[in-house]
């Protein structure tokens, strides 16, 4: 089990020895790009799996099975044929489920303001010091989120440090032309995801995340009944959400992560616990009111 972190001064100097915190896979998509030489995209897609599974990310020392399981997908939009990109981000990333064969979603963010310069063979630079490139620091940022989600399920508001390190890139991108990086860009990016996970705000939501998965989840292989309870009794936290906030953005990714596997959790509770998960989840998630219906059916 990952030990809590503690604190800023860790991510002081960038971490460059060699370690494997993430297993990340990376997957490099060009369905809009007419060329027939694909080398540059081969090459980065090894250079960012490189660079995301050969920095030390956390502060604890992971063992090999604790990697953090997670995906980037890179969907180019356009390419100039140099080194130009733009392009959509998939940021995936997962958790086991104690004593059991099941992973649960953390973190499922599409990323549609990412565009970057890349060449083949380039060396990645990246420090937490300063902005180096937005590749680099793009990637670096969602690595940190991935490392703080995971530790905010394992510890309450274990993630801290990292949510912490993730805001500290997005201030030395401040003064980068690169969009996602400023609360003017929009209400959901990386601004205000960090924004967000740093702002007392969101506590009572973060200290949600680690009981739902702490105590819930990880209870429910042993005892699904008492798992489902635990879950039951902490929904009520879901509708103290401002979700009229601007740049209310965690809800969302929260939901994006969680939706259906909440109406999984409920799909085999009683009829009472059924209806009380569905009217407290369709309040707090309206979006997604179509998806709770189902446990009013089952």
């Amino acid at each position: 089990m990952k030990k809590l972190a503690l604190y800023i001064i860790l991510f002081c100097c960038g971490f460059t020895v060699n370690a494997q915190d993430l297993n990340a896979r990376v997957q490099v998509l060009t369905p809009k790009i007419q060329t027939s030489n694909k080398r540059v995209f081969q090459s980065l897609e090894t250079a960012m799996k490189d660079f995301l599974n050969g920095r030390k990310w956390a502060a604890d020392d992971i063992l090999s099975q604790e990697r953090i399981d997670c995906s980037f997908t890179f969907n180019i939009i356009s390419w100039d044929g140099n080194s130009a990109f733009s392009a959509e981000l998939q940021v995936q990333s997962q958790r086991p489920v104690y004593n059991a064969s099941y992973t649960t979603t953390l973190l499922n963010v599409n990323d549609r303001d990412f565009d970057f310069t890349y060449t083949e063979g380039q060396t990645i630079d990246y420090t937490d010091q300063s902005f180096q490139n937005n590749l680099s620091a793009v990637m670096a940022f969602y690595a940190y989120m991935i490392v703080g989600m995971d530790y905010d399920s394992f510890s309450k508001l274990g993630g801290t440090p990292y949510f912490a390190a993730a805001q500290n890139i997005v201030n030395n991108a401040q003064a980068s032309s690169y969009k996602g990086w400023k609360a003017f860009d929009s209400n959901l990016n990386r601004y205000w995801l960090a924004e967000n996970l740093n702002n007392r705000v969101y506590s009572n939501l973060r200290g949600f995340v680690y009981d739902y998965h702490r105590n819930g989840l990880d209870l429910m292989a042993d005892n699904a009944a008492k798992g489902r309870k635990v879950i039951a009794g902490i929904l009520p936290v879901l509708t103290q959400l401002d979700r009229q906030r601007v740049g209310a953005m965690l809800p969302t990714v929260f939901f994006t992560a969680k939706s259906d596997e909440l109406v999984g959790i409920f799909t085999r509770a009683d009829l009472q616990q059924k209806n009380q998960a569905m009217n407290i989840l369709t309040k707090a998630d309206p979006a997604n009111g179509n998806k709770y219906a189902v446990l009013q059916h089952n």
